[in-house]
């Protein structure tokens, strides 16, 4: 009689493949089953050579690869059968309402559950029973455990402090939900932290398509206040500006509405599920695209997206926002952007939402053919200095005087007139002291 007959709670394998990860995330999402490496599916044992190799990849499955992280649920031990090496993969029912793999999201790609001796993807209708009967009623940034103990908010502190909010430090992480139910640091406080692991990436592409990367930028690894900062700046700084002198008063064209675009990248960051990645922003040589992740909040429809319906997935990084002065709860940013570009550059997809941003014809044209008046919109009315102060600051925003001197090759009060003159003129603001803040460029 076949000792091993696959079955909804067995699955064989010959040898260990990539697919396996789906296998335990199928498991996970129905009742949990056994995984048998090293039975062919006709129940021949053939065993396990590369037995530490394979132990290996099954560990990096459980601990990076699946979302919620199933370290509970899943185990791994060795069977002898016949004189072979099985590597048995035991998978208990998921505690958590739903399980994904990491790369794919919660679409029906990454949400799989087990029928019969085959993994079937979820149906978005299931998934959003699921993820709502989980998350419905918390957000699940303020359940999630942070990936660093040690946190740190002292910029954040300064934004309040900037605000004329008063904090207690007593009270400061309470009030802003920065722990979870066992007294840990939630994803929410790994956001918001002066040091993180959490990348926000700007991507400068030669061309058209990804074929080439002429520029890679990371503005993150730091409180998500300071970041979107960064990354603003950088937008205002690619925005080119054609300046028509031969009519009065001067008309000016730029490459791109940065009031849509900037309400895109706020839109991206608040809406975010931040349990999958980072949104990213994207240039091309005709356009921007803004890309988030975790598709349109529960329960939100396609109409009411369009409408400027609020229904943000992170409710208390909003309210943040919110208290920054950043964005406004009136739900007036996607009319904004719809009005200008159309609903058309929206692409709206179970996991993710890519906003395109399409550059001017004109000013592409002409700021290819002519130098005369064409200007960056962040440089305009700036000395060469200034300019030069304002493009390092943009890349470092903690650059002292003595370094900006140097690498300008200017000397140091040369550097400190530029800082007064670039705060007179509204382009920088310092935040925090001399000694330990840092500046942000704001025009």
């Amino acid at each position: 009689m076949q000792k091993y007959v696959e079955s909804e709670t067995l699955e064989l394998k010959e040898k260990y493949t990539d697919v396996i990860c789906k296998e335990i995330v199928s498991f996970l999402n129905t009742s949990g089953g056994t995984i048998v490496i090293g039975v062919k599916d006709d129940g021949t044992i053939v065993g396990v050579n590369k037995i530490d190799e394979t132990f290996r990849k099954i560990s990096d499955i459980i601990a990076t690869q699946i979302e919620p992280n199933p370290q509970d649920e899943v185990s791994s031990e060795i069977r002898f059968e016949d004189g072979k090496t099985l590597i048995i993969v035991n998978v208990s029912r998921g505690i958590k309402h739903i399980y994904c793999q990491k790369k794919y999201g919660f679409s029906s790609v990454g949400c799989t559950i087990r029928v019969g001796t085959t993994c079937r993807e979820m149906t978005p209708e299931q998934i959003r029973i699921r993820y709502e009967s989980k998350f419905i009623d918390s957000e699940y940034m303020l359940k999630k455990r942070a990936s660093q103990l040690d946190l740190t908010f002292r910029e954040l502190k300064i934004y309040y402090s900037e605000k004329d909010y008063h904090l207690d430090d007593k009270t400061f992480e309470t009030n802003l939900n920065l722990r979870n139910q066992n007294g840990d640091y939630n994803l929410l406080a790994e956001l918001l932290s002066d040091r993180n692991n959490i990348p926000l990436i700007f991507v400068k592409f030669r061309g058209k398509d990804k074929s080439a990367i002429s520029e890679r930028s990371d503005y993150g690894y730091r409180c998500i206040i300071t970041s979107y900062d960064k990354i603003r700046n950088r937008l205002q700084s690619e925005n080119t500006c054609i300046s028509d002198t031969t009519v009065r008063p001067r008309k000016d064209s730029y490459l791109f509405d940065y009031d849509c675009v900037n309400e895109a990248v706020l839109n991206a960051l608040v809406h975010n599920d931040w349990t999958i990645t980072e949104p990213q922003v994207s240039m091309f040589d005709n356009r921007l695209e803004i890309l988030s992740h975790g598709g349109l909040p529960s329960d939100m429809t396609k109409k009411q997206f369009f409408e400027g319906i609020s229904k943000p997935r992170n409710r208390t990084l909003m309210r943040i926002f919110l208290s920054m002065g950043l964005t406004e709860h009136t739900g007036h940013g996607i009319p904004t952007i719809v009005k200008k570009y159309g609903s058309e550059v929206f692409e709206i997809e179970d996991n993710y939402i890519r906003c395109t941003i399409p550059f001017d014809e004109e000013v592409l044209e002409k700021s290819k053919k002519e130098n005369v008046g064409l200007n960056v919109g962040l440089n305009v009315g700036l000395n060469k200095t200034e300019k030069k102060v304002v493009s390092l600051l943009i890349e470092d925003p903690e650059y002292t005087s003595d370094e900006l001197a140097a690498k300008i090759g200017v000397t140091k009060r040369t550097i400190e007139r530029a800082f007064i003159s670039l705060q007179k003129k509204k382009v920088i603001e310092r935040i925090g002291s001399k000694r330990d803040g840092s500046w942000i460029v704001i025009k």
